[in-house]
């Protein structure tokens, strides 16, 4: 491994600047690297009256100043830079003659290097906040507005860390997940505001900065170089679509189309006393950005209507806002080493410039993976936001969406019989008869629950539900997500509070008096739930008829629901009973799938399964045949 790059908020050089009133505070991205693809760069620089300079000029060897832009505010200006025969080193930009150092780096790969997420993964998504602390955790961070740790208020900061996550790293190759997606780990400098507070780390004020509370930018590389070590991968949480109040864009626009509707920000004088000011919400309606027959009003309230009044919603359709958004995701691939991003509110932004952005990013890193949140319940729309779909007229150039579809029929099953027709796992069966629209199946996310749904588990501790939802969840065509703390039987509900379906890891914070990180810290029936799992999840690593296999399902009959994965000579039967009453699977109708085999393994169980007689089925029961 390399040396550790040290990462910095500011420029590793001063840039104060005492000439004509003029100061370079800060340069965006805070520096970059040599032999990309694209060899253009954009830099912004920050400063009062910085948009005043008259001439940007360097004699580095290989670089060209292309252009400098004044902006509507005094405060920035944006140089375009290009850099195709540059080499790394220290390059000095001159400011009407003052100078200014800049760094440019050495890649520690080509981009086709960068191998990403696949459906040979499963990923992990936890909260950093509500994970794990770290043992010199510090509560306060001076400078940070106005805050506080509180883990008895559901929307407030806990105090989870980066070092807490880094520290746990055994109990994730334990328990047999292979990549690691955490929620925002950028800087999040929002005041509390009760309900409204922004722990979740969705309201970015600093596209560059690790949250302080979080660690650092070096602890963040620091976290994914050990996790790599490991054989983890890790994905990185961005938004494109919005950010947070408390952003220096906010109380000084750029350009005076930065933001959406930005004259509501103008009439605020973008300060935080005016978040209750009447401005335009989305509707957070998703199906007008591709309905034929949307009116213009309801493409208007979904694009660029608001999420809430604490994060103001970017216009991607300005060209130098979108150039710093691109820059800034492979600014952090370079630098952090990251494996995937998972794109947050994906098709509320603008359609063509996030288009370009993935694009740029396909050309640049052919093997990286993106996964864009989709949240429609329909095949057919997640379809077509998938790359190279025939039922867009735009490609999107985005390889992984989000199968909310199989979240929502699987919530909907596990509280149903399943009957002849529609209902139980039925629902599954008429969901997975619509792959044909995918351009490419196997690369979408499945999964049972997030932090932005309720618990699979809602109120109760039902496993024979939950092991039903997570065998579909690990053997069909798809790239598995699972939610912390499934594993050990994690429950709530969003009708009682956001907070409640981000718990607290348990052991994971000082002062826990359970430690659900050691089999001897779980109960019995957590223990049996995870180790359930964990041999599920081992057993998956690298098994061709689940990574690689064809796939056949067969329509619930007598209330059994069986899928078949096949690669080779390894074949895979889940076989999932939806109904309450016990059941016996005539294996006679299954023969194209069973062939003249004899006997399985059950993969849940170890046990020996016949093939070539009725298998009994209880309530509610699971199996996993592996022959």
């Amino acid at each position: 491994m390399k040396k550790l790059i040290i990462l910095s908020l500011l420029l590793s050089v001063t840039m104060t600047i005492k000439a004509a009133g003029v100061k370079v505070d800060r340069i965006d991205p805070t520096d970059w690297y040599v032999g990309m693809k694209n060899p253009s760069l954009q830099l912004m620089v920050y400063g009062k009256g910085i948009g005043s300079v008259n001439n940007v000029t360097t004699d580095y060897p290989g670089v060209v100043v292309d252009s400098i832009v004044r902006v509507d505010s005094p405060n920035y200006l944006l140089v375009y830079l290009n850099l195709s025969g540059a080499q790394a080193g220290t390059m000095t930009l001159k400011f009407d003659g003052k100078a200014v150092k800049y760094e440019l780096k050495n890649r520690e790969m080509t981009g086709d290097k960068r191998q990403g997420f696949d459906i040979s993964d499963v990923l992990y998504l936890l909260m950093p906040d509500r994970f794990a602390q770290g043992p010199n955790h510090k509560s306060q961070i001076k400078g940070m507005r106005a805050y506080k740790e509180d883990r008895a208020a559901h929307s407030l900061r806990h105090g989870g860390d980066l070092e807490g996550l880094r520290q746990h790293l055994d109990y994730f190759n334990d328990l047999g997940v292979t990549a690691l997606w955490f929620t925002p780990i950028l800087e999040n400098d929002s005041p509390d505001m009760g309900e409204w507070s922004t722990y979740h780390g969705y309201a970015c004020t600093d596209y560059y900065r690790v949250d302080p509370r979080f660690g650092t930018n070096a602890d963040y590389r620091r976290l994914i170089d050990e996790c790599h070590k490991k054989g983890l991968k890790v994905v990185m949480d961005m938004i494109f679509n919005h950010c947070g109040f408390e952003h220096p864009w906010v109380a000084d626009m750029p350009t005076k189309d930065w933001f959406n509707l930005p004259g509501w920000l103008k009439e605020s004088g973008g300060t935080s006393d005016s978040r209750n000011t009447s401005f335009l919400q989305t509707s957070y309606k998703l199906t007008p950005v591709l309905d034929p027959y949307a009116s213009e009003v309801d493409k208007r309230e979904t694009v660029e209507g608001w999420f809430v009044s604490t994060m103001p919603d970017l216009n991607q359709n300005n060209p130098h806002l979108m150039r710093y958004l691109i820059q800034n995701s492979i600014w952090w691939i370079e630098t952090a080493g990251i494996d995937g991003i998972r794109m947050d509110t994906y098709p509320y932004a603008f359609r063509k410039p996030m288009a370009q952005w993935m694009k740029e990013l396909d050309e640049e890193y052919p093997n990286f993976n993106t996964v864009g949140e989709t949240w429609v319940t329909q095949p057919a729309y997640t379809a077509a936001w998938q790359k190279g779909s025939k039922l867009s007229n735009m490609n999107s150039y985005l390889k992984t969406v989000m199968d909310f579809s199989f979240q929502e029929k699987l919530d909907s099953a596990k509280q149903e019989e399943t009957d002849e027709w529609w209902r139980g796992y039925n629902r599954l069966y008429n969901s997975f008869c619509y792959d044909y629209l995918y351009p490419n199946p196997s690369s979408v996310m499945a999964f049972i629950d997030n932090h932005d749904t309720d618990r699979f588990l809602g109120n109760t501790q039902d496993s024979l539900a939950l092991k039903q939802a997570l065998a579909l969840l690990l053997t069909v065509k798809r790239i598995p997500q699972l939610y912390y703390g499934t594993e050990i039987l994690m429950n709530g509900t969003k009708k009682k509070t956001d907070g409640d379906v981000r718990k607290d890891f348990p052991g994971g914070f000082p002062g826990d008096t359970q430690n659900a990180f050691t089999a001897e810290g779980r109960t019995p029936q957590q223990q049996g739930m995870y180790s359930w799992l964990s041999r599920i999840l081992h057993w998956r690593q690298g098994n061709n008829a689940i990574i690689r296999g064809s796939m056949k399902q067969f329509i619930p009959y007598e209330g059994i629901y069986v899928i078949y994965r096949q690669y080779r000579s390894k074949n895979v039967l889940t076989i999932i009973n939806g109904r309450k009453k016990n059941a016996e699977m005539d294996v006679k109708r299954y023969a194209e799938a069973i062939g003249n085999k004899t006997s399985a393994t059950d993969v849940t169980t170890g046990k020996t399964v016949r093939l070539d007689q009725p298998i009994k089925l209880r309530s509610r029961q699971t199996m996993i045949l592996e022959y």
